[in-house]
């Protein structure tokens, strides 16, 4: 078999959902920091979106599996955790997918910058949390839909 391209291996890996948000892929999330031919094997680097992320696992094993799947017969993961991960590493690809998903993407204002459904700026928060611990409940006050905003880290 003929070695992949990293720019190959990119592009399957950004067709893996991320789990929790299954509109970006773990590309579009930022948490593959690398990947790179080392003899061999190739090593891909993965920084988690926090240290106790649950969805961690997850991810590992469908990266593992979306490369063997595409022939990759020996692949190394390696975790890194510094620097940590942070919200400035979603794509803008992500961003817009994640705003047509419903979810208003990470805005360093500290809160959504309009909501995604009818582009008010118009909100109120409800709750610190939403779905899951990386996101906020909030509303707009225009067209009285509840959405969740992915957090700035």
């Amino acid at each position: 078999m003929v070695r992949p391209s990293t720019e190959q291996i990119w592009d399957w890996l950004d067709a893996i959902p991320d789990p929790e948000i299954p509109v970006i892929s773990v590309v579009d999330l930022g948490i593959v920091r690398d990947v790179q031919w080392r003899g061999d094997t190739l090593e891909v680097t993965l920084t988690p979106t926090y240290s106790g992320c649950p969805a961690t696992a997850v991810i590992e094993m469908s990266v593992t599996q979306a490369l063997h799947g595409n022939g990759i017969d020996t692949l190394t993961l390696k975790r890194q955790i510094a620097p940590p991960w942070t919200t400035d590493w979603l794509s803008e690809k992500g961003r817009a997918k994640l705003e047509e998903y419903g979810i208003a993407p990470p805005n360093p204002a500290g809160g959504p910058a309009q909501c995604p459904r009818c582009h008010s700026t118009n909100l109120e928060r409800i709750s610190q949390f939403g779905s899951t611990p990386c996101k906020a409940q909030w509303r707009c006050k225009d067209c009285l839909e509840p959405f969740d905003y992915f957090k700035c880290i």
